[in-house]
């Protein structure tokens, strides 16, 4: 299961500290960089779960769709 985005959002707060930190060697870079991936990857998890509900609700509307079909089809039937 995936954190959700407001458990990860202090861990960028503090790789950018450790980044200030090392500001004068190539860590900063790596730890700039670090933060950067984490954050795109964070967006990325954050559209997939739109795209899921999306589709669940897609999903429930022709479940809805169907059932509302099937009782129309029986009481034409009657």
């Amino acid at each position: 299961m995936r954190r959700p985005i407001t458990s990860v959002v202090p861990g960028f707060a503090a790789l950018a500290a450790v980044a200030l930190l090392l500001g004068g060697c190539g860590l900063a870079d790596t730890a700039i960089s670090g933060t950067a991936g984490a954050a795109a990857e964070a967006q990325q998890a954050q559209q997939a779960q739109q795209i899921e509900q999306h589709v669940r609700d897609q999903v429930q509307a022709a479940q809805d769709a169907a059932a509302a079909q099937r009782e129309q089809a029986e009481r034409d039937a009657q």
